[in-house]
């Protein structure tokens, strides 16, 4: 399944990246600024993978399913506030993952290309992979605002193949959550889960992944080095 593949998709936090620490210091900046509760960093971990909004939504609602939506006034100044708290903190505690960089290399060697296909506002992504050194790793990026629409749609996998030039048959998705999953099987393309992210709702693997990994650097035995 994995062999003869070209392109590489990755998501970003809770497989490359952990940065829940960073982002729980900008919600909670947030509602605090609001006058509203805050809340641990083991709560807002499994608030993460819809995109900024979905977080600031779940902040708002203090759970992870949304039932009633905030008021509109409510939620653009809250979505502006956390905007401007997260670029603040951005780099502070955000770090990768063991053997990240080092599969990545291999990875690269081996003549793959690869590309970030996020949820998280493109803004963000850029400088994030440029403290942590490994920008040069990927030859396009993806973002949440980008398109009209997000993972789990497979549009974002769908662009990122067209843009590169690769047949969806010659890529592989790797991430962390349902919307890796979700989006991949839509576009028909093989998914490799990583079970060490942010996939709190269940197990990632009862989502049915093509393969999963409990350590990043797994990758290279599923593609077969």
């Amino acid at each position: 399944m994995f062999k003869d593949r070209s392109l590489l998709l990755f998501d970003l936090d809770g497989t490359l990246i952990d940065s829940v620490p960073d982002l729980s210091r900008a919600l909670n900046a947030t509602l605090k600024e609001l006058g509203l509760p805050t809340y641990d960093e083991a709560t807002i971990r499994v608030w993460i993978g819809n995109g900024a909004a979905m977080l600031v939504k779940r902040g708002l609602a203090g759970k992870r399913e949304i039932e009633e939506e905030p008021q509109e006034a409510l939620f653009e100044r809250a979505m502006e506030i956390f905007l401007k708290n997260y670029e603040e903190v951005l780099n502070d505690a955000t770090g990768l993952y063991p053997e990240v960089e080092e599969t990545l290399k291999k990875l690269r060697e081996r003549g793959y290309r690869m590309a970030i296909v996020t949820n998280k506002p493109s803004q963000f992504v850029g400088p994030i992979l440029k403290n942590l050194a490994v920008e040069s790793y990927f030859d396009h990026i993806v973002g949440g605002e980008d398109l009209p629409r997000k993972k789990p749609d497979p549009l974002p996998l769908l662009h990122a193949c067209e843009r590169l030039g690769c047949d969806p048959k010659k890529a592989v998705m790797i991430g962390d959550s349902s919307n890796d999953i979700l989006a991949a099987r839509a576009a028909s393309i093989p998914s490799i889960a990583v079970s060490y992210g942010y996939s709190a709702e269940r197990p990632i693997e009862s989502f049915g992944p093509d393969a999963v990994v409990g350590r990043f650097g797994e990758i290279l035995r599923i593609l077969g080095f």
